[in-house]
């Protein structure tokens, strides 16, 4: 990060790649001062807001095949429905301190149990109740070179949070360069040894925010297999093939196409949230794992990534009782692809381990590749 240059922090940030035209800064309603929105824009236009509570991405204002821009990704319209707003939204936020379900609230580690604070019946869901990452104000640092314009933003989570062992240092860099892809690159740090699986929890609306249902959007996710669950979504241990199955995103096909389908064995009920095995497993440099598209403005968004799973979620539990900066916020209005480790890997030896040591460091990359394709 030695390259970074540090700029002025404010209220609002618009920040500019070199040769773009600065615009006036708009976005949700300010209700607390110490919570602020920032904006990335590059030079094509497209914007990317976020806030340092919760390092939460609020809006990616990106153009449709005919130069249309529009926001792509569920929000409220004011700060604070972020802190009194359901929990099982996380709209924007990075989640830990472990992203997915840990059965019981507890796990295994150098021959203790670890035991963390149930939010979802006696298990833990991303991180746990209490004040996880996203509930928490973090600190910024602007920056603008030549791969882009964006945004260091870190946070400590002192020992015990939720439960976990160890005070955790977490750096995020949000990153948006003239190609219209934001990145995401994660690290962290433990003073004690813990577990760790950070991620960002947006819902994607490639047609806009507020615009219906994500069921005509074309999905293909770059997996053979799936995580199989029990009752509550916790993890079997055991992987099955996505071959004949309404898991089965190898070809792009409408969401809506096999929604409804049922499978006894690896889906039993309507609606997808489903924990996808991506081929090649953990990797150094991201790669392509899930393509998005909406064939009625033409946007499409291609996510690249070194996670070694993709949990794929049509936001069953919204029933239009809360309203999003778009309108009421309903049944499959989203879609969230999350780029992380396996849920409940602690508990799961045979999954990839989530554990993190003093002297070793958490990396994880995620890239949002925005584009169009013709009618």
């Amino acid at each position: 990060m030695s390259a970074l240059r540090a700029m002025p922090l404010v209220a609002v940030a618009l920040m500019v790649a070199p040769g773009a035209q600065a615009q006036v800064a708009g976005g949700i309603v300010d209700d607390d001062p110490a919570i602020r929105e920032y904006v990335l824009q590059n030079a094509n236009g497209t914007r990317v807001r976020f806030l340092n509570y919760g390092a939460t991405v609020t809006g990616v204002e990106v153009a449709d095949r005919a130069g249309r821009r529009t926001n792509v990704v569920l929000s409220y319209p004011r700060e604070s429905d972020y802190r009194r707003g359901s929990e099982g939204n996380w709209f924007g936020s990075m989640i830990g301190r472990y992203a997915g379900r840990i059965a019981d609230a507890r796990f295994p580690l150098d021959g203790r149990v670890v035991q963390l604070k149930p939010n979802s019946g006696p298990n833990a869901l991303h991180g746990g109740g209490g004040q996880g990452p996203d509930r928490a104000i973090w600190r910024v640092r602007e920056f603008s070179d030549r791969q882009g314009v964006g945004a260091v933003l870190r946070h400590v989570s002192p020992a015990g949070t939720q439960g976990y062992p160890g005070t955790m240092t977490i750096t995020v860099v949000y990153r948006l360069s003239d190609d219209d892809a934001l990145t995401t690159e994660i690290s962290a740090t433990t003073d004690a040894p813990t577990v760790v699986n950070l991620t960002n929890h947006a819902y994607f609306n490639l047609r806009g925010a507020g615009s219906g249902t994500v069921e005509d959007h074309l999905l293909s996710i770059a997996a053979d297999e799936m995580v199989v669950t029990r009752e509550g979504g916790i993890p079997t241990g055991a992987l099955a093939r996505v071959a004949g199955t309404p898991l089965d995103f190898r070809d792009p096909h409408a969401i809506g196409a096999r929604i409804d389908a049922t499978d006894r064995a690896i889906k039993p009920r309507p609606g997808y949230d489903h924990g996808f095995v991506l081929r090649g497993g953990v990797t150094d440099e991201p790669r392509s794992v899930a393509v998005l598209t909406d064939p009625a403005s033409g946007r499409t968004l291609t996510i690249e990534t070194t996670e070694p799973s993709v949990q794929f979620y049509t936001a069953e539990h919204m029933d239009g009782s809360e309203a999003g900066s778009a309108g009421p916020l309903t049944k499959r209005a989203g879609a969230a692809l999350e780029t992380q480790h396996f849920p409940d890997s602690p508990n799961q030896p045979s999954f990839p381990s989530t554990e993190l040591r003093p002297g070793q460091s958490f990396e994880s990359v995620t890239v949002w590749r925005f584009g169009v394709v013709a009618k």
